[in-house]
């Protein structure tokens, strides 16, 4: 896939991205809090990125995906404890900071990181 030009990105922000991605955020959380749903709440939470400004999903091909991460019970703990409620706070505070010209960095900051919140999931650089 092809890397998106700056002027689309900041066009999709201003006229998509700021209201879908509270949206997405939201209905990801509702997801993650019944047990039925969490497999579709974490696809849409690493979808948030994509949301707010067309970046690139993160992909991974190589068969040593999985080097470098917590174990997937450590990971399920932490989801059902802290990543679940953590990651609605963080995501939502996120967003607030995006709608501000000063908070934008740090708010896109925040949502590339929402996966590590939710379920300590590491990504490469």
């Amino acid at each position: 896939m092809s890397q998106r030009s700056f002027v689309v990105r900041a066009l999709w922000f201003v006229f998509v991205g700021w209201w879908a991605t509270p949206a997405v955020v939201n209905v990801a959380w509702f997801l993650n809090a019944t047990v039925i749903g969490i497999p579709l709440g974490v696809a849409l939470i690493n979808l948030v990125p994509t949301v707010l400004s067309l970046k690139e999903p993160k992909t991974r091909l190589d068969p040593d995906s999985g080097r470098g991460q917590r174990s997937l019970v450590v990971r399920a703990v932490y989801f059902v404890f802290v990543g679940w409620w953590l990651s609605w706070l963080w995501a939502n505070v996120a967003v607030l900071f995006t709608l501000t010209i000063i908070g934008l960095p740090v708010g896109i900051w925040m949502l590339n990181r929402l996966p590590a919140v939710t379920s300590l999931y590491r990504f490469d650089g």
